[in-house]
């Protein structure tokens, strides 16, 4: 029996572009979808249910943030950002609004092929089943790696697979502070480069899911030039 091919969908109006990814993603055995409209994304993406989208920010018809925005309201579906700009602007918003991952262009084929293989590792549950407990609870928050859920009390949370990727791994190592580029390694298995804004807005994400208070927070503490403290008696 064959081996279900994973199925990336490629939201991108650049033609050229878009037949690159597709043709080499297709050489590395990856079943691919292209929508070059952004107005039709949201409805074909949803009904595809891909294992990983590629989402352009500038698209005919509706812009890639609003898409992913809609998206993260229906689906945990991995979203990779692709963004033209070199600055922090639409990286910041493409995290913010729930994307996983960003890749400026010139796309790298092979850049992009790793961390499409780093996103799907991390949501087929890479971590070997003798590696974490079956629950991880610290009062009301209870975790459970094999599920891959979160309650918070009566309460489950909708996370993204890099959100409950980074809560897992602040949860192992709890009481523990952990640096930026421990928890980058981690999500992308490379460090923190001074520049990448995804563990800050990751964490950003979690504080808000979790009812941490983002100007004082408590429970995933930021301490200062070394990363974030997650509190295991906090949750009480």
């Amino acid at each position: 029996m064959n081996e279900r091919l994973h199925h990336v969908f490629l939201v991108e109006d650049d033609q050229a572009l878009a037949n690159l990814v597709s043709e080499y993603l297709s050489q590395q055995h990856f079943r691919v979808s292209w929508e070059a409209r952004g107005d039709r994304a949201v409805e074909r993406i949803l009904a595809a249910q891909p294992d990983v989208v590629l989402l352009d920010i500038m698209l005919p018809g509706k812009n890639g943030v609003d898409i992913c925005r809609e998206l993260r309201l229906q689906s945990d579906i991995p979203i990779i950002m692709l963004t033209a700009r070199s600055d922090d602007i639409d990286h910041i918003v493409g995290l913010e609004v729930g994307a996983d991952d960003y890749i400026c262009k010139p796309v790298q084929p092979r850049l992009l092929l790793a961390r499409i293989t780093a996103l799907l590792r991390r949501s087929t549950n890479n971590t070997p089943s003798n590696a974490l407990p079956a629950e991880m609870r610290f009062g009301q928050l209870l975790i459970n790696p094999t599920h891959q859920t979160v309650h918070l009390g009566e309460h489950e949370l909708p996370l993204t697979t890099n959100e409950f990727t980074l809560l897992t791994q602040f949860a192992q190592h709890a009481d523990t502070v952990l640096s930026r580029d421990d928890l980058l390694n981690h999500l992308r298995g490379f460090g923190y480069d001074g520049m990448d804004r995804t563990v800050d807005m990751l964490v950003s994400r979690l504080r808000k899911k979790l009812g941490d208070d983002a100007n004082k927070p408590h429970k995933i503490k930021t301490v200062w030039k070394k990363g974030y403290l997650f509190v295991s008696t906090a949750w009480q």
